[in-house]
């Protein structure tokens, strides 16, 4: 059934991984989707894919740390479309050398900067049509790390994750009451092209017991989906085989 149908859904890191997945969810319940990062041709390839199985999208390319870029493009989404019914902010990246002796202020600034700022960005640029219509869903992909830090993560990963978590909340006790809702989206491990940038990469089995982008997508779609009336605050999620437990189990409490 295409809940979704007359809908508008922006998602930033739709390139690729949970925003990919989330972006042909949204398109297979019926939304008008516009997918925005950094690479054209992989948001190309991803808008190609919505076509091919019916459903609407377009390319908005789009660096998240530019905020005129970004009030840019939901401006011209208002003048052409009336309002962003949905908006996912997904993009999120981290670096190889993410320990505290290890990690760079400049790589430390870079990460909050998308990860956070970003964020608040895509947040900020939104707002004013969701007010003006009565409602609207924001998404905001935190992390496993957003509620429980590790050293996997590192502390520029793990603390601007916080603060998304903390953003969303804050989001909901000042617009709830313009029927706005929020909701912070916390997945553990998931098969992404991120996982290549751990100082150490995943073996393939353990890949293969992770979360796929997929399962992210279906969540997505079940946020949207949900009565106006209903706001999921936030959503913990990790796979069955959860690493951060069995590292703790089997390195004395070090997470591994």
């Amino acid at each position: 059934m295409a809940q979704l149908n007359g809908k508008l859904a922006w998602v930033t890191g739709a390139g690729g991984g949970i925003g990919e997945a989330s972006a042909k969810a949204l398109a297979a319940s019926g939304a008008r989707v516009v997918l925005s990062g950094r690479r054209q041709a992989e948001l190309q390839a991803v808008a190609e894919d919505i076509a091919k199985a019916g459903g609407q999208a377009e390319v908005a390319a789009l660096d998240v740390t530019d905020a005129e870029a970004t009030q840019a493009i939901a401006d011209d989404l208002m003048a052409r479309h009336g309002v962003v019914d949905i908006f996912m902010a997904n993009a999120g990246i981290n670096v190889p050398n993410r320990a505290v002796g290890a990690i760079t202020p400049a790589d430390f600034a870079r990460i909050t900067d998308v990860n956070l700022n970003g964020v608040m960005n895509g947040v900020l640029a939104v707002l004013p049509g969701m007010r003006a219509q009565g409602q609207g869903t924001l998404i905001l992909t935190s992390s496993w790390a957003g509620r429980h830090p590790s050293r996997l993560t590192g502390p520029a990963y793990s603390a601007s994750k916080h603060a998304v978590v903390a953003l969303s909340h804050s989001i909901n006790q000042e617009e709830g009451r313009n029927g706005i809702r929020c909701t912070a989206l916390m997945p553990g491990e998931v098969a992404t092209p991120i996982l290549k940038h751990r100082p150490k990469p995943p073996s393939p089995e353990d890949v293969a017991r992770m979360l796929k982008s997929e399962d992210l997508g279906a969540i997505v779609r079940y946020i949207a989906e949900a009565p106006p009336h209903v706001c999921l605050n936030e959503i913990l999620i990790s796979p069955t085989w959860n690493r951060s437990f069995v590292g703790v189990a089997e390195a004395g409490g070090i997470t591994l």
